[in-house]
């Protein structure tokens, strides 16, 4: 088994190693919506009994409607880390059975397919993915550096995966602040593709485990025979029945508020940004690792990278006073 990738969230560990309770930390270290949608009413037989049918249909057809997927109903899946760690199954061992994905991004893709024995090729653009992969992964917008792809580039991608019979894998995990983005509305017409959706990261309900699958009927029943009878609980079918058929416009202006407010923070102490989507920002600074620490001593996580130790990643804080606690304690390093 390959090593386990670190990822953003770890606000117990650092507390252990640098003093204070959980829930005192400003935990910045990830990509998740800090001010989260409020839960709607959910009825008692949702807890009660086993998500029927009739609830997972109706989050797929409200999941639909939302991503704009056309005839395709998405699959509820229990986070797409669920449905990432199945991918290499869709693939044959052998000869011609290389994956390439566009990186860096989310360390679990290289990791899903290399346990289970496959060839991955990292590359920096869609570009160098050729007749010899099998599947591609891009994720648009990209985690860690924000970077996006025309839905043009990953249409002509797609075409070039499918003349060689490979699947094209997009990640839409941070595509709900902006939808133009996504490759949902051309999915129907689009045979070998399959698109991820996170619903915890826009909603601000990571704790919920769930996302969507948006691909060609056999993959998606596969995925479903492979995740097996009642992956996704009654209570978060009902939650995003509920949340995917309201007014949203509300959450991306508190996110767009939110973002704005870490960016005069950051800029305002000079510090240069780099990237980002609309619910993190990368920020470059050969200070970074001693600017980490300095954070976690205040009590303040923020997302470092092994491979690239110049970067930090800087989550949404939930509110203005959190912008001036990260201000000051950002300002006291540079005393």
């Amino acid at each position: 088994m390959s090593a386990p990738i670190v990822h953003g969230g770890g606000v117990t560990a650092a507390a252990a190693a640098f003093g204070g309770r959980p829930e005192d930390w400003l935990d910045l270290s990830t990509g998740i919506n800090p001010c989260p949608a409020a839960l709607p009413d959910i009825p008692t037989r949702a807890w009660h009994r086993l998500p029927d049918s009739h609830l997972v249909d109706e989050a797929r057809r409200t999941a639909r409607d939302y991503y704009g997927s056309g005839e395709i109903l998405p699959l509820p899946v229990p986070g797409t880390q669920s449905v990432i760690q199945l991918l290499p199954r869709l693939l044959t061992m052998g000869e011609g059975a290389r994956v390439a994905i566009v990186a860096p991004t989310y360390g679990e893709y290289a990791r899903a397919f290399i346990s289970a024995g496959f060839a991955v090729d990292t590359v920096d653009h869609v570009a160098a993915i050729g007749n010899e992969h099998r599947l591609a992964v891009v994720v648009n917008p990209n985690n860690p550096d924000g970077l996006t792809w025309p839905v043009e580039t990953l249409i002509d991608l797609h075409d070039r995966m499918k003349a060689v019979n490979g699947l094209l894998v997009v990640d839409e995990a941070f595509g709900d602040a902006d939808p133009a983005l996504s490759l949902a509305g051309h999915a129907q017409t689009l045979s070998n593709l399959a698109i991820f959706r996170s619903f915890g990261k826009f909603f601000g309900l990571a704790g919920l485990r769930l996302g969507f699958a948006i691909a060609r009927d056999d993959i998606l029943k596969r995925f479903e025979e492979w995740l097996g009878p009642w992956a996704v609980s009654g209570p978060a079918l009902s939650i995003a029945g509920s949340l995917l058929r309201s007014d949203v416009s509300p959450i991306r202006r508190l996110i767009d508020e939110r973002g704005a407010g870490l960016h005069a923070v950051l800029t305002g102490l000079g510090l240069q940004i780099t990237g980002g989507t609309a619910l993190f920002t990368l920020v470059d600074d050969a200070r970074a690792s001693d600017i980490y620490t300095h954070l976690c001593r205040h009590h303040i996580l923020v997302r470092k990278f092994d491979y690239a130790p110049a970067w930090l990643r800087f989550g949404l804080t939930p509110d203005p006073a959190a912008d001036r606690r990260l201000g000051e304690v950002l300002q006291r390093f540079e005393r």
